[in-house]
């Protein structure tokens, strides 16, 4: 354990040594700032609180679905969400549906025992992982009724490797896991694990809630005209590589473009190789003439989602790199999706793939290979179309199991 709360300790200890020279870091360094003192001013000594942790903006949308169920049926308890990452905080500071917005202490035994005296929870939920050993430790010691939801364990983790037995340990401090699938609950008990349910991934939840929320953008509806529309979404440079070709070889498609990261250089690309001509969504104006424009980069954010609404086909960043971006925000659309070849481990874009919904793509021709039947013949189209959403739809559920569960122990 100490080797645990040394690293920590080094790792936010070099975070403020590079702080200066990169903004991630720096506001990772000052959101955390007089954090304790904060907390005391706002939370509540008498309120009763539930505590959710997600990691980041990707894991905060799969807790949202529960967060946002425990508010309508449950009303007596108030919300204190925490975060990790910057990109997640800075970008859902100011969610309504949340009393209490912070980020998280470094997981020391002291900053444990304090952000707990201060937040006094009566439950606490971590989204599918971030299992911060001195936290769980005094949560168990404190008898605090502890959840994480929308886990999934893989054989190669630390839990199951010999020198895991202090992350073996810290699950001990779970009520129940809740585990996207069969696989994850058949490992945990070959560690004596048997409060496990398998109630799937609250992702699907949020997406449908997405999809039925979606909103009509005048500037979409105009830029896309009578043409028919190719979305991509959380692109990085290899992506967009490919990409430009694609819409070389398809004058007659329009093409939406949403970098995952707003690179001048990497936008400018785009707007330069692009042949049918490019705009940028933040130089747009109610009055901006498309005329034959033939890509729309959306260089913002929390629109993408309804974006998709008005595409035909789709494609996911980030699968050149660490790994792919949300395939369930298209899916649920009934998109045909492709992305690049490290999606192993995301369960859904496996299961889209085995399904002939999804495509991994390694270079161009694979992605030209992939795109021209979908887009010449209608009935193949259509197919794969419901094949996607029909994904979507059957996986829906978890949050229901979850927050039920949790209020009847």
């Amino acid at each position: 354990m100490w080797l645990y709360n040394f690293g920590l300790t080094l790792y936010a200890w070099i975070v403020r040594l590079v702080a200066p020279r990169y903004p991630k870091a720096r506001l990772w360094t000052d959101g955390r700032k007089a954090l304790f003192e904060r907390m005391r001013r706002a939370i509540d000594p008498e309120a009763r609180i539930i505590w959710i942790h997600v990691a980041s903006l990707g894991e905060f949308e799969q807790g949202r679905p529960i967060i946002e169920q425990i508010r309508r049926l449950h009303p007596e308890f108030k919300i204190l969400l925490t975060f990790f990452s910057p990109s997640g905080y800075e970008i859902r500071k100011n969610y309504p549906g949340a009393e209490y917005i912070f980020y998280l202490p470094i997981d020391t035994p002291r900053n444990a025992r304090t952000f707990l005296d201060i937040a006094h929870p009566e439950i606490a939920i971590f989204v599918k992982y971030e299992f911060w050993l001195n936290l769980l430790a005094e949560l168990k010691r404190r008898k605090v009724r502890t959840y994480v939801v929308s886990a999934i364990f893989r054989r190669n983790s630390v839990f199951f490797r010999p020198y895991g037995g202090m992350w073996r340990q810290a699950l001990e401090a779970f009520d129940t896991m809740f585990v996207q699938n069969e696989e994850s609950k058949k490992l945990l008990a070959t560690l004596g694990f048997d409060n496990v349910l398998v109630a799937g991934d609250t992702r699907f939840d949020r997406v449908a809630e997405i999809a039925r929320a979606a909103r009509r953008i005048d500037l979409i509806d105009r830029f896309k005209g009578d043409a028919r529309l190719f979305v991509a979404g959380s692109t990085w440079g290899p992506d967009e590589e490919l990409l430009i070709r694609l819409m070389n070889d398809n004058p007659q498609i329009k093409f939406v473009i949403a970098p995952h990261e707003m690179d001048e250089s990497r936008i400018e690309r785009l707007i330069t190789e692009t042949r049918g001509g490019a705009l940028r969504y933040t130089q747009c104006t109610p009055h901006t003439p498309f005329g034959s424009k033939q890509l729309l980069i959306l260089d913002t954010v929390g629109i993408l989602a309804s974006v998709y609404g008005y595409a035909t086909w789709g494609y996911i960043g980030g699968g050149f790199g660490v790994g792919i971006h949300n395939t369930l925000e298209a899916a649920t659309f009934g998109l045909p999706v492709a992305f690049g070849p490290n999606y192993q481990k995301f369960k859904e874009a496996r299961d889209l793939v085995t399904l002939e919904a999804a495509r991994s793509i390694s270079n161009y021709d694979e992605l030209k290979a992939w795109f021209t039947p979908l887009r010449d013949n209608e009935e193949f189209l259509a197919k794969t179309s419901r094949i996607a959403r029909d994904y979507t739809t059957r996986h829906q559920g978890a949050t229901g199991i979850i927050v039920r569960t949790i209020f009847q122990q």
